[in-house]
């Protein structure tokens, strides 16, 4: 059985689903961001109301609507592009339609229906979390950040930076400011 999680964003919620699953015994799950493979000999074992009530509880919630499926497969999807796959050579828009197998059309008009903004904006958003993430790190320069997150220029990046934040890069570091928001409320 296949279940879609949602809030399940990084290697840490990962392990936390498994944990969750050790408790009930299930020692042979397949769990990757957002999703949860279980063999159905081990699903036997899970009341799936007790199992959402352990995931509600860990902040994961499991997803059946198929809408609220295919925005989260969008959010993994972008999360993937900004955080692991930085030098894919597709644009956002042909990297979605690759992984959903849905037209960018379709898939956007789902996310702004269901998150109220626009997958670009989720973007941008991830974006300038990993280059909080990086400057807080203080070993690049913001110039290199800029190159490392796909920015064309520094200034590109300090205007998406300002225009999110409400600051530039140089003034989030002089403040030494760490309010980073968790992915799943960016």
């Amino acid at each position: 059985m296949e279940l879609m999680i949602k809030n399940m964003v990084c290697r840490h919620c990962m392990r936390a689903v498994e944990s969750i699953l050790k408790r009930y015994g299930i020692e042979n799950a397949e769990v990757m961001l957002g999703t949860v493979r279980i063999p159905d000999e081990e699903m036997e074992k899970v009341s799936l109301e007790r199992l959402d009530e352990d995931l509600e509880a860990d902040g994961f919630e499991r997803i059946s609507d198929r809408n609220a499926m295919i925005v989260e497969n969008i959010k993994k999807t972008i999360i993937r592009h900004v955080r692991i796959e930085r030098d894919c050579p597709l644009n956002l828009s042909a990297c979605l339609e690759k992984h959903m197998d849905i037209t960018y059309d379709t898939a956007s008009r789902i996310f702004s229906a269901n998150e109220g903004r626009t997958i670009e904006k989720y973007f941008i958003a991830q974006k300038i979390e990993l280059v909080k993430e990086l400057m807080g790190y203080n070993r690049m320069s913001i110039s290199e950040i800029a190159d490392m997150t796909g920015y064309s220029s520094v200034s590109h990046l300090s205007r998406q930076f300002k225009e999110v934040t409400g600051m530039t890069p140089s003034q989030y570091l002089r403040q030494g400011r760490n309010d980073r928001q968790p992915i799943t409320q960016v």
